[in-house]
């Protein structure tokens, strides 16, 4: 079987590469940075996710001898050969040699700030675009959308319910089931239903059993009870293959019995009807026959909207199993992630500003090797800029790269800068975090953001723009570019 990821690309990324080296820059240093434009889901907020499997797909970049011969089949419409074979030798001599730097995973970010920061030779920065883009992007997608459950599933103590992922057999293929997991545990998951992922990983995995476990045996008592004898430290009974709250007083009677042998159910699962009202009903079953502790499992279809709105109607959930809605980022299917130049040496080993104009201000690209700076007072964060990594920060105004707005640093406020190098060389120079601790930074992180532009609809704009010189850097680059066009 074929490991090579080199050929996990667009094809224009190849010969955009070969044009590059018969022009004779291909060796020529550049810096492009990858970042988005808009907050996924018309959140306030995304939470960077997928760097380490970024890594590992950038360490291991080498074009083996079945990806030059795939290319070397390759044709134009006349026949003859699309890639030079002098190309497909320089490919083939090739070794990673880019430097990375990246915001580390878990971390709030917001748009226009460069997730990563990608040097090193012109064609190979460039061929890296498309995997990296489907890496980041999908990653950071899920791990903000988790984010969001994960919000409105807190309690009125603003404690963290429990949220599974249960959406393996609704994701998008194998590969997206396992990166969705992952992802979903960084955003604020704690546990999931994917065995493999659980090993893989480490992510902790829960379940309970299908309503065919139920249907297997001549009554749901007795249903219950095998799955109890085979269990009995571990049964959360799904109760609404029948009647939901017969169902209930079913598990109860059961439950009695474990208890009477030296066990203790944990609950019950409701996966259908109204939810709200089904949930409010089984606490009740639950209480009165001496079950307070146990968690009332819910799933179905559930999202951010609805776990806000079964709290709005006084649902007694406790534990929330969310799967199609998390794993396939329902309401939005892509980040909209880019990659863009920024940067590139030029014949004296100088680096000249690069800018990509659009009439729509947001397409409008940030010149020059970038870093991001984020401000906070008492803990709390209250403004970041990208600045010029190179030049350094020197003015405390910061301009919104889109709508011209400003913001004054305030007096006093403490800052830290989030991009870390992670490659030097095409050597890995970061060692990764566990994905408990990325999950901790994303809970962390989320701390210390306002509750403003946490809020599921209709959040507040956070506050990321432009360094001062930066913002006029870009602003003279775009009157120039204008005027020569």
């Amino acid at each position: 079987m074929n490991h090579s990821l080199a050929l996990l690309t667009d094809l224009y990324q190849l010969t955009m590469g070969c044009g590059y080296w018969k022009s004779g820059i291909a060796e020529r240093r550049a810096c492009f940075h990858l970042f988005f434009r808009r907050n996924p889901f018309k959140g306030g907020y995304a939470v960077a996710a997928g760097l380490q499997d970024a890594m590992a797909y950038l360490e291991g970049l080498r074009f083996d001898a079945g990806d030059l011969a795939y290319l070397a089949s390759l044709t134009n419409a006349d026949g003859t050969a699309l890639f030079d074979p002098g190309f497909l030798e320089f490919l083939r001599a090739s070794e990673p040699r880019l430097t990375v730097h990246a915001i580390p995973e878990g971390r709030v970010v917001f748009p226009h700030e460069p997730l990563l920061r990608v040097e090193g030779p012109l064609w190979q920065a460039q061929l890296v675009e498309t995997a990296l883009l489907t890496i980041v992007n999908f990653q950071t997608l899920i791990a903000t959308k988790a984010a969001r459950v994960c919000r409105a599933a807190r309690n009125a103590d603003g404690e963290h319910e429990s949220v599974l992922e249960f959406g393996l057999r609704r994701a998008q293929g194998i590969d997206g089931a396992l990166s969705a997991t992952r992802a979903a545990f960084i955003g604020g998951c704690s546990a999931t239903s994917n065995v493999l992922a659980g090993r893989r990983y480490g992510i902790p995995v829960r379940g309970t059993h299908a309503h065919s476990w139920v249907m297997s045996f001549p009554s749901e008592r007795e249903a219950f009870e095998r799955y109890a004898d085979a269990f009995p430290k571990g049964s959360v009974f799904l109760v609404d293959t029948f009647d939901t709250l017969e169902g209930v007083r079913t598990a109860v009677a059961v439950g009695k019995a474990m208890r009477a042998k030296g066990h203790e159910m944990l609950g019950v699962r409701l996966d259908s009807g109204d939810l709200a009202e089904l949930s409010i009903g089984a606490r009740k079953i639950l209480d009165e026959g001496g079950f307070p502790d146990a968690s009332i499992v819910a799933s179905n279809d559930l999202d951010e909207y609805r776990i806000e709105a079964l709290k709005e109607r006084g649902a007694k959930i406790t534990v929330w199993g969310v799967g199609t809605r998390l794993t396939t980022a329902y309401d939005q299917p892509a980040l909209g992630g880019v990659y863009k130049l920024a940067a590139i040496e030029n014949e004296a080993g100088a680096w000249e500003p690069r800018i990509k104009l659009s009439e729509n201000p947001v397409k409008t690209s940030i010149p020059n090797r970038q870093q991001v700076r984020r401000f906070s007072l008492d803990g709390t964060f209250v403004a970041d800029a990208i600045y010029d990594d190179v030049a350094g920060f020197s003015d405390p105004h910061l301009v919104h790269s889109e709508t011209g707005a400003t913001c004054a640093v305030p007096e006093g406020a403490l800052h830290e800068d989030l991009l870390v190098e992670v490659m030097r060389d095409g050597r890995a120079t970061y060692a990764h975090p566990a994905l408990s601790a990325m999950r901790a930074a994303t809970l962390a992180d989320l701390e210390r953001l306002p509750d403003v532009h946490e809020l599921t609809r209709d959040p507040a704009p956070y506050f990321a723009g432009l360094e001062g010189s930066l913002a006029r850097v870009r602003a003279a680059m775009i009157r120039a570019t204008k005027e020569r066009s």
